[in-house]
């Protein structure tokens, strides 16, 4: 199998939280609003193994970006998405992209840039196949590492965010969940 946008896209569409998710949160109204991570490659990865689709999957991570650096503004998406999704019964992780600096440095002992899009979230992903989004209103996908990667069940250091500790960590717990996994040095 090729993975194209296309493929990925159809295979992540077949579990079907993804497929409730997608045509929902429009209504949300949020700005660049994209499906992202684990809801979206762990889903060809289970394909690959005919596990069913939803299989292994943690969370649900919804990104968006909102100037209102406020957590008064992004509590309210959150409260709106809880809502919204309720009937799902799955865990729905919304984060405003423009304040994931104000916390990460408390929570990961790390300081972490200020982002200026939804797209800068994904693109400092841990491992670098695994930066791929679906941007809910237009059904395109960014990538910017490719697709090569979660098909060919690869995972290596993201060049943009090179943290070995939290790198190993993440590759491994997806190693224990798909042992065909491989972790690859460069």
């Amino acid at each position: 199998m090729t993975l194209t946008v296309e493929s990925l896209v159809r295979i992540a569409m077949t579990n079907p939280i993804n497929a409730q998710i997608t045509p929902r949160l429009p209504a949300l109204g949020l700005n660049q609003c994209m499906l992202t991570a684990g809801c979206l490659f762990q889903a060809v990865w289970n394909h690959q193994t005919q596990q069913p689709s939803s299989w292994g999957v943690k969370d649900y991570d919804v990104f968006y970006f909102d100037p209102d650096l406020s957590w008064e503004a992004e509590n309210e998406v959150i409260n709106a998405a809880q809502r919204l999704f309720q009937d799902l019964g799955v865990n729905i992780e919304v984060k405003n992209q423009a304040r994931v600096h104000l916390w990460y440095g408390q929570r990961f002992g790390k300081p972490y840039p200020q982002l200026q899009s939804a797209k800068d979230g994904i693109d400092r992903y841990l491992i670098a196949g695994t930066c791929v989004g679906l941007d809910v209103e237009t059904g395109e996908v960014y990538a910017p590492f490719g697709l090569d990667d979660i098909e060919q069940g690869f995972l290596r250091i993201n060049p943009n965010n090179p943290q070995p500790d939290l790198f190993d960590e993440k590759a491994k717990s997806y190693q224990a969940r798909w042992p065909w996994l491989r972790i690859v040095e460069k």
